[in-house]
């Protein structure tokens, strides 16, 4: 008999509501899949056993009572390491507040325990949430369960692999260059970058720059509607999101996808990416054709797009970290050093060019929409690299001039302001997962999770589980 812990989480909500499982049951089964599956992989940094199971003690007082139930009752979840949970450890990744434990919970947090989600604990992030690969000097590194030698992505790793191992339904992640999308990629699972403004984020030191957001991760689509239908909505506090279009998210995904127009782009304006790669993503993309899609070589003028993120980025970490440089910096990693530095040596006219060229990045995207519903485009440009490496120094024999670069076929995405999803299109000869792209005009984020849900439906790869989590 299949575990509850290992179907689709709204195949638990599903249980929970009638009866079938409680929701103290649901919790200390994941905790007992934590407990003999975290050593391995080091996903969850922060446990929490005997406040969940509180929290699912009263989740079932309320159903037994008849209470009308929210809609991720009794779900365990675990938030990024980054995230500000009242009276629980938020470490950053950082050396400096090992031992922090903030006073507030942040809106995130808040929305989703009011939508009935039970905290278990906290997920592994690299420092500061710098680079996709999860390591930090106070928990280590966070393996990939399908090769615990290889690295799990980041900054959402720890999200990402503990849903992979089945010791979470869903996890939040968040995203600037990539940081929910390539670990969604490497331990194959599903991460959904909204459209910004549609999740929004409070406190936040730039709440009007629309580079970082956070987002749903899963095991399927249906899956990430649901999570993000709790994440979702405007907050006074969020000025972005006053703007920010209503999304009808609701079940079931299922359509007729015939017609819709998608445009692939193997390279994203001429970026290496790895053979091992294209083998898997080229016969994922036939796939589409053979769901009715109309499939076109085809891609966006991205000019631009990488002085804009890279002078965003800068002057974002040079915003939010530049106090603790000045008082704690020799105990910084040197790229997150880095990053602030080319934030403070920023000019007027460093910003005033990436502005401009910002501001045509997204008009041509929006005319790219015009004529196609979807571009389909890598996640990653190489396989999981050894856990012991910061970064590759090369990708397809281009040697990389450093840690952001190989990123690029996430963040030249992430400025155009379109919602963007990695879904798991298959594995490498070497059994290591591999993700497809997805991307669609701006607030389009059903019509990229009615994909998402046929591709999963047509080619099965949300059952598939890893080596470290194979029972």
């Amino acid at each position: 008999m299949i575990a509850a812990a290992d179907l689709p989480a709204t195949e638990q909500a599903a249980l929970l509501r009638s009866g079938a499982v409680s929701a103290t049951e649901l919790v200390r089964e994941h905790l007992d899949r934590i407990a003999s599956l975290n050593d391995s992989v080091n996903a969850i940094v922060t446990l929490l056993p005997e406040r969940a199971l509180a929290a699912a003690a009263e989740a079932d007082r309320l159903r037994a009572a008849g209470a009308e139930l929210a809609p991720l009752h009794g779900l365990p979840i675990a938030h990024k390491d980054l995230v500000d949970t009242a009276g629980v450890r938020t470490t950053y990744g950082s050396p400096s507040f090992r031992d922090h434990v903030p006073d507030a919970d942040e809106l995130l947090v808040t929305r989703l325990r009011a939508a009935g989600a039970i905290m278990v604990g906290k997920t592994n992030t690299p420092e500061w949430g710098a680079g996709s690969h999860t390591f930090n000097p106070v928990f280590g590194a966070t393996r990939n369960p399908w090769d615990t030698s290889r690295t799990a992505g980041g900054s959402s790793g720890g999200a990402a692999v503990a849903l992979a191992c089945r010791m979470l339904p869903l996890a939040d992640g968040s995203d600037l260059g990539g940081s929910l999308r390539n670990p969604a990629a490497w331990n194959g699972v599903v991460g959904l970058r909204p459209t910004p403004g549609v999740v929004p984020s409070w406190p936040s030191d730039s709440p009007w720059l629309p580079f970082s957001v956070d987002g749903p991760m899963a095991r399927t689509a249906a899956d990430v509607a649901l999570l993000l239908s709790a994440m979702a909505g405007p907050d006074p506090r969020a000025p972005l999101s006053q703007r920010a279009a209503a999304l009808d998210l609701a079940p079931p995904l299922e359509t007729d996808l015939r017609g819709r127009r998608v445009a692939w782009s193997p390279a994203l304006n001429g970026l290496p990416v790895d053979p091992a790669v294209m083998a898997v993503l080229e016969p994922a993309v036939a796939g589409l054709a053979a769901l009715g899609l109309d499939v076109t070589a085809d891609e966006p003028d991205l000019a631009g797009a990488d002085t804009v993120f890279e002078t965003w980025r800068a002057f974002g970490f040079a915003l939010s970290l530049g106090e603790l440089y000045d008082s704690d910096g020799d105990r910084m990693k040197a790229t997150v050093r880095w990053n602030v530095e080319r934030g403070r040596a920023l000019t007027v006219a460093d910003l005033t060019t990436a502005t401009r060229l910002h501001a045509g990045l997204h008009e041509r995207a929006l005319a790219f929409f015009d004529r196609y519903d979807y571009l389909a485009c890598p996640v990653t440009q190489v396989e999981p690299f050894p856990v012991e490496v910061e970064y590759p120094a090369e990708v397809a024999g281009v040697a990389m001039r450093g840690y952001l670069e190989w990123m690029r076929v996430c963040s030249r995405i992430s400025v155009t302001g379109c919602p963007a999803i990695s879904i798991p299109a298959g594995l490498t000869a070497g059994g290591l997962p591999v993700g497809l792209q997805l991307v669609a005009r701006p607030f389009a984020e059903r019509s990229l999770l009615e994909l998402a849900h046929a591709v999963d439906a047509q080619a099965g790869y949300s059952r598939r589980v890893p080596p470290v989590a194979g029972r």
